[in-house]
């Protein structure tokens, strides 16, 4: 049985809700239409975190206006110089670094050790960028003719919007704003609706940090009020979104009809642990516990198909259902629980909707704590680990459908051929980790599997901002974020100088002018 926490009537909470504002051209401001939405936590709904600016069409234009009129002074500013502005900021997160994590548990329901470790991967995030604005930029390349030199250069795109999720509510935005900043361009940020106080925050600290008006915009609310504005403002030149795969292919869809908007989307995953017959249980069960169930499943990596070979399917499924039915479940700010509440009602609904989808397919259900019992669980928005056991058929909504919740179908395979057409049997290509002993094994998945994000005896969970981060498929557009994502934000140039007194072409074209 799932062990649940109760809530300790010790943890600390807000002394009031958060005055929530947007930030626009270096001031706070509501909302033109003074609207506003409530935050509550998903732990307690009782527990009303802040009150926000419900932003529409006038708050998108005057933010993208802000961030144009900023653009060309932030552009021609030393890229060194702006970088800086990414040291004064971690300074400042470090300082504050417990109370951000405290409240990310509160309004997000994840669990404090990792809410401090979202916070220290965008604090990891914002020093990668600070440090590599001293590294070679660009390249010299070789000219045919000797008295010319070329060089391939990077340019800024313009203005960037910047629309994130609520998982990871302060690691994803500075994987997308950093880059972006650094590269010399401006930003209009609309965060997740479910996550306003952390965004608010983080914009904060970029105004304690210095950093000059208007390059970086807060609009919170609401994606059709608010995200979806930003999208078709004609004066944004980048769309960097991380969320669900509808969103994302509208987003793509729209950029496409634009001169030259561009679009870069993360669309989540239906990822798969590849656990084969000659692996280590030692490492596939905590690998698979971790990948499935950390956050609460509510990861674009998060595994949601064990696909394992027959030979060991009995005793990997006795350890793993043993290992799930005692996960700790509660209050998220609890050092001891492992999973917390997930974020909304809307959430909750739909995983329990596919639970049910699940039963009705013919799974062999092996553990369900949909609706786990605890003093102080009723007033959230928990649920548990629902594990089953299903041969994998193509019609499968469950087995290719994306779920966003503790949900885990273990799926046996044959062989390794087997395990490699079941994990690609999806729309989606984001995250993968096989289990095996043997590198030959592992070198064929590597190879075989579409994935963006791979492991080797390791959980699909814990990417590291130094790597690409995306997916292929129906989860990216093959741009990833984090580190890689320079390559969005700018364009690349080539600028070609003659040092000679006479013209000399390549290829042997004719200098004639006449």
């Amino acid at each position: 049985m799932v062990t649940t926490k109760v809530p300790s009537e010790t943890q600390p909470v807000p002394s009031s809700p958060i005055e929530g504002r947007n930030y626009i051209g270096g001031r706070w401001t509501v909302a033109d239409t003074e609207q506003t939405f409530e935050r509550r936590s998903p732990a307690n709904i009782d527990l009303l975190l802040g009150v926000f600016p419900r932003s529409g069409q006038k708050d998108v234009e005057a933010a993208v206006q802000a961030a144009r009129e900023a653009y060309p002074t932030w552009s021609r500013m030393s890229r060194i110089k702006r970088a800086e502005y990414l040291d004064s900021f971690v300074q400042i997160v470090k300082a504050d670094f417990e109370n951000l994590a405290r409240l990310m548990a509160m309004e997000s329901g994840k669990q404090i050790n990792e809410s401090r470790a979202d916070v220290t991967e965008g604090v990891h995030m914002a020093q990668f960028c600070f440090g590599r604005a001293r590294m070679p930029y660009g390249d010299v390349v070789a000219s045919e003719i000797a008295e010319k030199e070329s060089y391939a250069l990077r340019k800024p795109k313009g203005v960037i919007a910047c629309i994130s999720p609520w998982n990871f509510p302060f690691a994803i935005p500075l994987w997308l704003i950093c880059p972006s900043l650094v590269e010399g361009n401006t930003v209009v940020f609309k965060p997740a609706e479910e996550t306003p106080g952390v965004a608010q925050r983080l914009v904060e600290y970029f105004e304690k940090a210095g950093l000059p008006q208007g390059v970086l915009n807060l609009v919170q609310g609401f994606g059709e009020e608010a995200g979806w504005p930003l999208v078709l403002h004609p004066n944004v030149d980048v769309v960097l979104f991380t969320g669900s795969r509808e969103v994302g292919l509208k987003i793509k869809e729209t950029c496409g009809k634009h001169q030259s908007k561009m679009a870069v989307c993360e669309m989540g995953g239906k990822n798969g642990i590849i656990v084969l017959d000659d692996a280590d249980l030692e490492l596939a069960v905590p690998s698979s516990i971790l990948s499935a169930f950390k956050t609460t499943g509510q990861r674009c990596v998060s595994t949601g198909r064990l696909i394992v070979q027959e030979k060991v399917l009995k005793e990997f499924t006795d350890k793993f259902v043993d290992l799930a039915q005692h996960l700790r479940i509660g209050d998220p700010l609890d050092e001891a629980i492992f999973m917390g509440p997930l974020v909304s009602k809307a959430g909750l609904e739909k995983v329990l909707f596919y639970n049910r989808l699940a039963q009705q397919e013919g799974a062999d259900v092996l553990l369900d704590m949909s609706q786990p019992r605890g003093e102080g669980l009723a007033n959230g928005y928990y649920t548990g680990p629902f594990v089953y056991m299903m041969e994998h058929w193509p019609d499968s909504r469950v087995l290719r459908e994306e779920v966003f919740g503790p949900h885990v179908a273990i799926i046996p395979c044959r062989d390794l051929d087997h395990a490699i057409r079941i994990y690609n049997d999806t729309d989606y290509g984001m995250a993968l980790s096989v289990i095996t002993e043997d590198s030959r094994k592992m070198r064929q998945v590597r190879e075989a599997c579409e994935f963006g994000v791979g492991y080797w005896n390791l959980p699909t969970i814990g990417a590291e901002v130094q790597l690409p981060f995306g997916g292929v498929k129906a989860s990216g557009t093959g741009l990833p974020s984090a580190s890689t994502l320079i390559d969005a934000v700018t364009h690349r140039v080539s600028w070609t100088q003659n040092y000679g007194r006479e013209i000399r072409m390549a290829q042997g074209l004719s200098a004639r002018a006449a």
